[in-house]
Order: C-alpha cells, then sequence, then structure tokens
C-alpha cells in the first residue's frame, strides 16, 4: 500500500474518531473502534489504496480473516466498527454508499446473566466486608461496602462508578438518587434507598476523616491515597472482596463486578419488577437484553415447580 494513500485511510479513521469522541464514549470504546479499523484494513486484500477500494468482496474477505480466532462477539464488534465507520464517510460525501449490509454478521448467542451464586451470597459479601481485615495494610470498609452497594443495589457497571462524583448523589431524604452516565453517554437516574443512602453517607464521612472535604465535582470512588480510583484499581478492589468473604467459588468465571450488577438484575425480576422498570434501572438500550433476566427467573421458578414433592410423587405415579 503507497504511503500516500495509507496515510489517506489513517486520516479518515481519524476524522471519524474524532467525531466520536464528540459522543463522550469511554476511552475503551474509542481504543476498540480503532483498533477493529486498522485491523480489518492490514487483513484486506489485495491491499487498498483508497477506502473506496474496500468492496463487499475485498471486506468479506478480510473479515473470513478476522475471524479465524476470534470470537463471534469480537467480529460482530468490528462489524459495528465498520459499519459505523462507512455511515460516517457516506454523511460526509466521501463515498456513495455502505457496504458492509453485504458483509456477513457472524449471529451471536444471547448473554446470559451471571449473577452470583447462593442465595445468601449478596448478604454474605457485605457483611464480610464491613469490618476490617487485620491482614490489609489500610483497610477501609466503609469504602469497600459502598462499591459493593453501588453494584448490588443500584446495578452500576464499572465504567459507570468510575464516572460518578460526589456531586452525582442527590435529592431530599425519601427521595435521594445517583445521577448515572450510562453506556453510550446514556444518563439515567437511579433511587437510592435507605440501605444504600446509609453505606455512601458513612464512606463519605470516613472520607472526611482522611481526606477533608472535596467538591462536588471530585470523584465519587478514591483509592487510600485519595486518589480517583482507576479500572484495574476497583477490579483488584472486588476480588479482594471475594477473597476475603470467601465466596470466591460463587462467582462466575469472567463476571467479577459484573455479578454484582447481575445479581441487582435478577433479584428485581424475582420480587416481580417488570421488564420496562428493569430496562430503566440497568440503563439497558435494548428490551431484549433485559427480557434475559425475566427468563432467568422464569427458568428457576420452574426448577422450584418440578422439585416440588408432590409433583415428584405425580410423576412416579404417571
Amino acid at each position: 500500500m503507497g504511503l500516500m494513500q495509507q496515510n489517506a485511510i489513517t486520516a479518515l479513521i481519524d476524522d471519524f474518531l474524532t467525531a466520536r469522541a464528540a459522543r463522550k464514549p469511554s476511552v475503551h470504546t474509542l481504543s476498540a473502534y480503532r483498533r477493529d479499523l486498522h485491523l480489518v484494513v492490514q487483513l484486506a486484500e489485495p491491499a487498498p489504496l483508497t477506502v473506496s477500494d474496500l468492496s463487499p468482496r475485498v471486506l468479506r474477505g478480510a473479515f473470513a480473516r478476522f475471524a479465524a480466532d476470534r470470537a463471534p462477539a469480537s467480529v460482530s464488534r468490528a462489524w459495528s466498527s465498520w459499519n459505523a465507520f462507512f455511515t460516517f464517510l457516506v454523511v460526509e460525501g466521501v463515498v456513495a454508499g455502505n457496504p458492509m449490509p453485504a458483509v456477513d454478521r457472524p449471529r451471536q448467542v444471547p448473554l446470559s446473566p451471571k449473577p452470583l451464586r447462593g442465595e445468601e451470597t449478596p448478604e454474605e459479601l457485605l457483611r464480610a466486608v464491613s469490618t476490617s481485615d487485620e491482614r490489609q495494610r489500610d483497610p477501609w470498609p466503609e469504602r469497600d461496602v459502598a462499591v459493593l452497594a453501588l453494584a448490588l443495589c443500584a446495578g452500576l457497571r464499572l465504567s459507570e462508578m468510575l464516572a460518578l462524583r460526589i456531586g452525582s448523589i442527590g435529592g431530599r431524604d425519601g427521595e435521594r438518587r445517583i445521577e448515572v452516565s450510562g453506556k453510550g453517554g446514556r444518563p439515567r437516574t437511579v433511587p437510592i434507598d435507605a440501605g444504600l443512602d446509609a453505606a455512601l453517607v458513612r464512606y463519605a464521612d470516613s472520607r472526611r476523616v482522611r481526606f477533608g472535604r472535596a467538591g462536588a465535582t471530585a470523584p465519587l470512588l478514591v483509592d487510600r491515597q485519595g486518589a480517583a480510583l482507576q479500572r484495574g484499581g476497583l477490579q483488584y478492589l472486588v476480588r479482594s472482596c471475594y477473597q476475603r468473604a470467601g465466596v470466591g467459588d460463587r462467582v462466575p468465571r469472567g463476571a467479577q463486578l459484573h455479578a454484582l450488577r447481575h445479581t441487582f438484575a435478577t433479584r428485581l425480576a424475582e420480587d416481580g419488577a417488570n421488564a420496562s422498570e428493569i430496562m430503566r434501572l440497568l440503563g439497558h438500550a435494548s428490551l431484549a437484553t433485559t427480557q434475559s433476566y425475566i427468563e432467568v427467573t422464569a427458568d428457576q421458578q420452574r426448577a422450584a415447580v418440578s422439585a416440588n414433592r408432590t409433583n415428584r410423587v405425580l410423576r412416579e405415579l404417571c
């Protein structure tokens, strides 16, 4: 590929990413766009001289090579990245049409919720973490409980927690709420119950003792030095909480903090919340995503009915 033509494609990708950045997606979303776009270009054969050379045939070949050693979810994400890129180019008048509808998109298996296993596990986790652990150099149970509670009782994602500011929590007594900057920049409001409110107040008091007062725009969650918690630090904090509580074997593989959010959602469904209510509380863009929690609950209900001793006797008799 000639240097001038390669730079032209690279420049268009940069223009697209700049336009996307205006929507304030997460850093990880922008990185995924950049990675997917550049990798597919590198896999295209023959090497494209211009964006117009990325015909449906060339793109199908590139995606076939891209999918050779990647999961369907990764290929589907790359397809979405390229679809968004070409949509941008059409709007900008760079190309006449979007070739992506002619490129097969892999069918994804619906993701199933992965809540914590064990009926009392969330309560055991909170009780264990609420007391100081002598093995920790600088225990901060108030902060750790607040982190767990934000996922277990408000259903926040990891990125949403990191984006919280002190001023994100407000409202009068009995009407307390969290203003959340959700996935894709979609804002939502999550009501705070008395238990979560008490945990957040307890954390705020302990934080003032450690570091003094902070303004409304300061990060809500901080590390033991008072700096904003980062992604790796928050993930490590949650894993260490599981270890301290001795419930690591009850956490679905690959879920970690998301298991807490899934526990929040499945308990909402078990307690009778409808799909629309769960969708709003979790900040889902699609009702189909929310419906999976309802279906899991229905499966659990069927299993409970099946385990009924009278039903077992009937099966034996009939």
